[in-house]
């Protein structure tokens, strides 16, 4: 006996062992098969429960005992008879099932540009030990039985139905998911129809007129505008039907909003033919003709810019699509379309959140190579972050630019990576539209039942290069011979209609007459005189909020009354409640410094900024890793029972109205986590949406959230946002990384009132620029230079009157008054401590004045205080504890010298490659020396 054999025979007699035992302990088929067959079948009646997945030929531990197997048995043609080389043939052929179903994605026809693959050594009969005289032996089968016969049918059906399934122009990929329900679910709806259910009439009459509005639409655009940059679908038209297809079966199960991501390849095709965009508007964006003084911001190429609309289906049913704005950066628009997703279905107020459906659109080269890719998917199933599941189409064009898969991926497919999830990969050929309809179909049932990604990889082709102005030739000469002898797939499939007598040939040619004249009437609309840059449609809520900075004072103070009876609620501890013994002891010195009216410390401030916010109705949604507690252990925002497990929100506890407090310690991803974050914030501006860096450096790896939508978004696309960035920052002896969190890029990134840049030294400070960024009339990113030992430091603290009086300063002056200086000294941050510590001690007349807001530049308020000051050889120092070539001195410095009209000083440590030293004794050196240059040296050197 080989090894497989006695493998498949020890599964069998486990199996069998198992049956007699207890029936209902193995699937249908196994208990139908040794009732069936075993002389001595237990008279007892047949259990009937919901029976798992056939299971994979696989070598479990020997049973206690082995089954009474008969070694000399009747011949097998003899029915009711159970022999040895029967019950082994039949293992083989469940063997045989399993792999199609694991592996018949190798034998599947999936490619347009290839010859479909004919065999498979792992599929070949040999490889069960099974062989062409097996082929017409009938083998038990609940699936693939033929109607004369539900039980049994022979091999060589078996395998033609499996092929037929797994092996045409579908190829599945779902044997790793671990959930039998879900196997089980996917299989009793692929393998009965085979992968290949019938159309209707109807159906296929209509993928026909998308299949040719999609083509249209690309040979007009190239015959008008030839060279454009228009990144053409063509290759891949059953993208059209496909989504049509979509949004007709998602609105049926009651979608009512689906948010859309896609790069730039059909984007414009699908801008017209999904979301119906005028082919005029269109046109006209090519032909530029619209009016330059009604243009805002920088605005955008039009394959980058969104699009948001409410259409009428041809069901009837109507569904609201926003396609987000996006920009050349890969696969970073997918974190955002699902933070714009959770944040829609938030605001259904408890009603399903199924009814928003989030749609990635990808390229292949994309979806396997970036990084993002990876960390969107992770957030997929996170509290806080999942989204119900996404349907991720693949536009696989077999190529990334110029680049071929194998040099692009070391993985046989591109939607690799996906498997981590657990859920379905359909990989289907892209010019078999009816697979294609047949596979998004259900991909919406599979998303709407388990609430799970699931990734359709749609193998086609790019009819031209990357772009229109861009040669393959030059490179893929073989591919491209191949595809240049293609015809479009709407004539192809119209004529496969015509043969079937779907349509005359005489429909299909008034289809495409009707098609190009709407397009030739849209064009001549286009070429008008110029018109007025359309107003771009957003959501409703958004109504009452502008883009428009002020420093115009905003009412966050906050009655004393109201934050004493708001302390004593977040102070509190539930009576059956066992917190940490220094957690009762934090909450105790919060409260009692809330009592006395001084020493609130950063957390303390947070904590009534937070909560006065709730207690109005409105929400603060902090995301970031480990935030609840804080990276410093300064929050506890959530406490835990140390008996229980048990968590306590105080924040919650004081809420009302739609007011909520939602903190979450996000996963260990900082460009996927603020992207999504991003997103959640342009759909809700009423609350404060907070991503928090552990430390300010890890905004690095979110770089290109920052600079492609955080900064930018507004100008591009006028997608205003609230969001706040909390980046702990300051010089503390930790090493280079955890020092800074590059103050400077975001000094270079400002422009036009973009964003908000703040450095603030106090706690009240905080408490109203937190306040500030809800209650004001405009919405601006708000980046934080947050505080590290600031939040522990005595000095570093405020009092309950500058929480119930005043408001956001941008500047803050000197609270001494010193008359006739010969020295003043402009900083920002917790340098600012430092040099107050040494001017104390030296009892020095030198004002510290405190730049509290970077940007927006407080242009008014400095020019106050310098006339304060300004005295004939008056000395004004800049002093910070950032390298030269970092922190504010490069974006201040003219500034500054343009408000006091001569030179300022620059006192801080030398430029340098790396933020700081890792070495204590040279990091103190460093520091200590600002004070010195700034103030003087505690020798006595004079201050002037």
């Amino acid at each position: 006996m080989t090894i497989p054999e006695a493998l498949n025979l020890n599964f069998l007699e486990i199996q069998y062992e198992r049956w007699r035992e207890d029936p209902a302990s193995v699937s249908e088929e196994w208990r139908t098969f040794f009732e069936e067959y075993d002389e001595e079948a237990p008279a007892r009646a047949p259990a009937t429960p919901v029976s798992p997945p056939e299971p994979a030929p696989q070598r479990p531990a020997p049973p206690p005992s082995p089954p009474p197997v008969k070694t000399e048995a009747p011949p097998p043609e003899e029915e009711g008879v159970c022999t040895l080389d029967r019950v082994l043939k039949q293992s083989r052929v469940e063997a045989l099932k399993y792999r199609y179903r694991d592996l018949g994605h190798l034998l599947a026809c999936l490619d347009p540009l290839v010859a479909c693959p004919t065999s498979h050594p792992l599929l070949e009969l040999s490889a069960f030990s099974l062989s062409e005289e097996d082929l017409e032996t009938p083998f038990y089968t609940r699936r693939f039985s033929s109607e004369t016969d539900t039980s049994r049918a022979p091999l060589k059906d078996i395998v033609q139905a499996l092929r037929q399934t797994y092996c045409q122009s579908v190829g599945v990929e779902y044997m790793h998911i671990q959930d039998p329900e879900e196997r089980r679910w996917l299989q009793d709806r692929m393998e009965p129809v085979m992968n290949q259910p019938e159309l209707k009439r109807e159906e296929r009459v209509r993928i026909l007129n998308k299949l040719s509005q999609s083509a249209l639409f690309e040979s007009y655009l190239h015959k008008k505008y030839m060279g454009q940059t228009r990144f053409s679908l063509e290759g891949a038209d059953s993208l059209i039907p496909m989504l049509d297809t979509l949004f007709l079966r998602a609105s049926e199960k009651g979608c009512r909003e689906i948010v859309l991501g896609m790069a730039h390849r059909g984007r414009l095709n699908v801008q017209s033919n999904i979301l119906f965009k005028s082919y005029e508007e269109i046109f006209r964006e090519f032909a530029n003709t619209y009016d330059a003084e009604s243009l805002i911001g920088s605005g955008d190429v039009k394959y980058h810019n969104g699009y948001l609309t409410d259409i009428r289906l041809a069901n009837n049913q109507e569904i609201r699509v926003f396609l987000v704005n996006n920009p050349s950066h890969l696969e970073s628009v997918d974190p955002v379309v699902e933070g714009v997703a959770y944040a829609r279905q938030d605001m259904l107020n408890g009603d399903d959140p199924k009814q928003v459906l989030p749609l990635l659109i990808h390229g292949d080269a994309a979806f396997a190579g970036q990084g993002v890719v990876m960390e969107t998917l992770q957030l997929s199933q996170l509290e806080g972050y999942a989204t119900g599941g996404t349907i991720h189409i693949i536009i696989n064009n077999q190529i990334g630019y110029t680049t071929l898969p194998e040099h692009a991926r070391s993985t046989r497919y591109s939607t690799d990576i996906a498997k981590m999830l657990m859920v379905p990969i359909f990989h289907v050929h892209g010019e078999n539209p009816e697979a294609i309809i047949h596979v998004i179909k259900l991909a919406c049932d599979y998303r709407l039942a388990f609430g799970k990604d699931v990734v359709i990889d749609m193998i086609c082709y790019r009819r031209y290069g990357h772009n229109e102005g861009d040669e393959p030739y030059f490179t893929q000469p073989l591919m491209y011979q191949r595809i240049k002898e293609r015809p479009p797939v709407h004539r192809v499939y119209g004529k496969r209609l015509i043969e079937n007598g779907d349509i005359a040939r005489s429909e299909m040619e008034e289809i495409e007459a009707s098609v190009s004249q709407c397009l030739e009437e849209a064009f001549q609309a286009a070429q008008d005189n110029p018109r007025t840059f359309p107003r771009l449609q957003f959501y409703d809520n958004w109504k009452n909020y502008n883009g428009i900075f002020s420093f115009d004072p905003v009412e966050t103070a906050v009655p004393a009354e109201r934050l004493m009876e708001l302390a004593r609620k977040l102070n509190a501890i539930p009576a059956d409640f066992k917190p940490h013994t220094k957690l009762k002891r934090l909450l105790t010195t919060r409260m009692e410094a809330i009592e006395k009216g001084e020493g609130i410390d950063w957390a303390n401030a947070e904590s009534l900024a937070f909560g006065s916010l709730v207690n109005e109705g409105y929400f603060v949604r902090l995301s970031g890793q480990d935030s609840a507690r804080g990276t410093f252990s300064q929050r506890h925002s959530i406490m835990i029972d140390t008996k229980t497990g048990r968590e306590h929100s105080p924040l919650n506890t004081v809420a009302t109205g739609d007011g909520r407090f939602h903190v979450l310690n996000s996963s260990l991803s900082e460009s996927g986590v603020l992207g999504f974050e991003y997103g959640y914030s342009i759909v809700r501006p009423l609350g404060l949406t907070i991503w928090e860096a552990q430390f300010g450096d890890f905004a690095n790896n979110a770089q290109g959230i920052i600079d492609l939508y955080v900064v930018a978004g507004e100008t591009k696309w006028q997608r205003l946002s609230g969001l706040v960035l909390l980046l702990p920052h300051g010089w503390e002896g930790l090493g280079p990384e955890h020092s800074s969190a590059r103050l400077e890029r975001f000094l270079q990134l400002c422009a036009d009132d973009n964003i908000q840049v703040c450095n603030m030294t106090t706690p009240a400070q905080y408490f109203h620029m937190l306040r500030r960024q809800v209650l004001a009339p405009f919405r601006k990113p708000l980046i934080v230079m947050a505080p590290k030992s600031l939040l522990r430091l005595p000095q570093g603290v405020s009092t309950l009157s500058e929480l119930t009086d005043g408001t956001f300063q941008p500047v803050l002056d000197d609270p001494a008054e010193i008359e006739k200086p010969q020295r003043v000294i402009f900083c920002s941050g917790k340098i600012y401590y430092q040099l107050l510590q040494r001017r104390d001690t030296l009892k020095a007349s030198i004002p510290l004045i405190r730049v509290e807001q970077l940007y927006p530049f407080p242009q008014e308020q400095l020019e106050k205080i310098v006339e304060k000051y300004r005295r004939p050889e008056q000395q004004w120092y800049w002093v910070q504890e950032e390298p030269e070539n970092m922190g504010p001195w490069g974006f201040i410095q003219h500034r500054l010298r343009a408000i006091i009209g001569s030179d300022v000083t620059y006192v801080g440590r030398k430029a340098s490659a790396s933020p700081a030293t890792g070495f204590a004794n040279l990091y103190k050196q460093q520091q200590g020396a600002i004070p010195d240059d700034a103030v003087g040296q505690l020798s006595g050197i004079s201050t002037g």
